[in-house]
């Protein structure tokens, strides 16, 4: 029986310590990612001059997927390539990027027109450490703009805190 508990006890250890290695390999993965999105995304802008439009650009964005497809597999659609170039133009210091967001979570973010409400989700995503799905259910319901209008802003997160409880852990 005390053997028993023992083991269970160190079985709890050696699984707390696997699952927190897990979670560093994942944290650095997608922080080398992030950039490696930021800086082609910043190599496609700097070839194409701003010029997303000229046909060049086009050229550009349909050969190098056709080509980084071939060597790295998929995830290098024209369209993730405009979403890396899209990414640079949003994000354009890379300093500023933060360790803390996924692709995933950037990709939602640059869709958010209004900088001030993109400055807000970043801020309030990594506070109440919002899955992906958590930050897109809040920018869906315009949850900046209701904070904004809001008389009473700390019933609206705790409406919100109510419906979305903070994930601790990530699972692999």
């Amino acid at each position: 029986m005390v053997l028993e508990i023992q083991e269970k006890i160190i079985f709890e250890e050696v699984r707390k310590i696997l699952q927190e290695a897990r979670n560093k390999v994942y944290k650095a993965t997608n922080n080398a990612m992030v950039e490696a999105y930021w800086n082609i995304g910043r190599i496609i802008v700097e070839k194409q001059s701003g010029n997303e439009k000229a046909e060049y650009g086009i050229a550009l964005l349909k050969n190098l997927s056709k080509e980084m497809t071939k060597e790295f597999g998929k995830g290098f659609t024209v369209a993730n390539l405009k979403n890396m170039r899209q990414f640079y133009l949003t994000f354009p210091k890379s300093y500023a990027l933060r360790s803390e967001l996924s692709w995933t979570h950037y990709r939602l973010l640059m869709r958010i027109e209004n900088e001030n409400a993109r400055n807000f989700y970043i801020e309030e995503t990594i506070k109440s450490n919002w899955s992906t799905r958590q930050l897109e259910r809040q920018i869906t319901t315009l949850f900046y703009e209701r904070i904004l209008s809001s008389k009473n802003k700390e019933k609206v997160f705790q409406e919100i805190y109510k419906l979305e409880p903070k994930k601790i852990d990530l699972k692999i």
